[in-house]
């Protein structure tokens, strides 16, 4: 057999082997920006980028894509999306939990750079929690006080308060079999009424359900504008995790992740660590289980999540740009 066979053999078993496993998908993307991006100066330092991708993952079997070719803090994720579940804006709340992603974002001088002078220290203003459940409600309502579970009633209950609980909406629409197959089960965190009124403005900022054979739910997301080192994990594991959580909650199985992307970008800083990471081969996605339906989406908590078999490669650490 001549050495260009063998060539081509390998290249073959090589692309049978990739494809075999979803997370190559992520890898396949960083490769080509180091390749193929463009560098471009941006609002908060230099990237390399591509616009336009996408992904699938399967949920099936309760398997859901926490990545593996380096430890993904799947417990700090989950806290966050907790977090946006309940409609809370501070990230002192996050900050109590040991959660610090925020940190940059929610700093005295971050918000006085975005002009946000009369937020408190670590009062995000109407982000992505709040478009859910109160969609383009007056902020100012709240006059800087924190969010907390029991605040929902008497906001509701207050005829000055305005504002759409898109969650809610889908929530109900899950349980209703007459509903559940609507293609309008659409959750937004982008408002250009209130950007301004935002710390950061959204990335991730539209998601999708859709439900197929009767009970299989699906969720596709629309994001932006992606850090594909620091951010995309999350935001992967995050959607999947909803789309677990709300099977769940509403009586259906966890079916599939689609996630479209815009801006695809690595930070200079990540260069390096993009190089190490896609020369790890990825280890099988763990599964989830949760333990019990509460009957308030707002009632769940990180100790419902089970995850069993979760092995990674060791994490790779890049410091984090605000």
């Amino acid at each position: 057999m001549s050495e260009n066979t063998d060539n081509i053999s390998y290249n073959i078993f090589s692309n049978i082997k990739k494809m075999s496993h979803e997370e190559y998908q992520y890898l396949n993307l960083i490769e080509d920006i180091l390749e193929n991006g463009h560098w471009e100066d941006g609002r908060n330092g230099k990237t390399k980028s591509t616009f336009g991708s996408s992904m699938r993952f399967s949920l099936k079997d309760n398997k859901i894509p926490i990545l593996t070719t380096k430890k993904t803090a799947w417990k700090t994720c989950l806290k966050e999306l907790l977090w946006f579940i309940r409609g809370e804006t501070d990230a002192k709340l996050l900050e109590e939990q040991g959660v610090h992603i925020w940190d940059g974002n929610s700093s005295r001088e971050f918000l006085d750079s975005r002009g946000l002078n009369l937020n408190p220290e670590g009062m995000l203003g109407p982000i992505y929690g709040y478009q859910w459940r109160n969609f383009n409600a007056n902020y100012n309502c709240f006059s800087g006080k924190r969010l907390l579970d029991n605040d929902f009633n008497d906001i509701h209950n207050n005829i000055n308060f305005k504002g759409i609980d898109q969650l809610q909406q889908i929530i109900d629409a899950l349980k209703d079999p007459l509903q559940r197959t609507s293609r309008r089960l659409i959750m937004t965190a982008w408002n250009p009424c209130q950007l301004n009124q935002m710390a950061l403005p959204p990335c991730h900022i539209l998601c999708q359900f859709n439900v197929h054979d009767g009970n299989k739910l699906s969720c596709s997301m629309y994001q932006r504008s992606i850090d594909c080192i620091l951010g995309s994990p999350f935001n992967i594991a995050s959607y999947s995790f909803l789309t677990h959580l709300l099977a769940k909650h509403c009586g259906l199985e966890a079916y599939e992740f689609v996630y479209f992307m815009g801006n695809c970008h690595l930070y200079e800083n990540a260069i390096d660590a993009a190089k190490l990471q896609i020369t790890r081969e990825p280890f099988p996605f763990p599964t989830v289980s949760i333990k019990q339906v509460r009957e308030n989406i707002n009632d769940y908590t990180v100790d419902d999540f089970e995850i069993h078999n979760y092995n990674s490669h060791e994490a790779i650490k890049v410091a984090m740009i605000a």
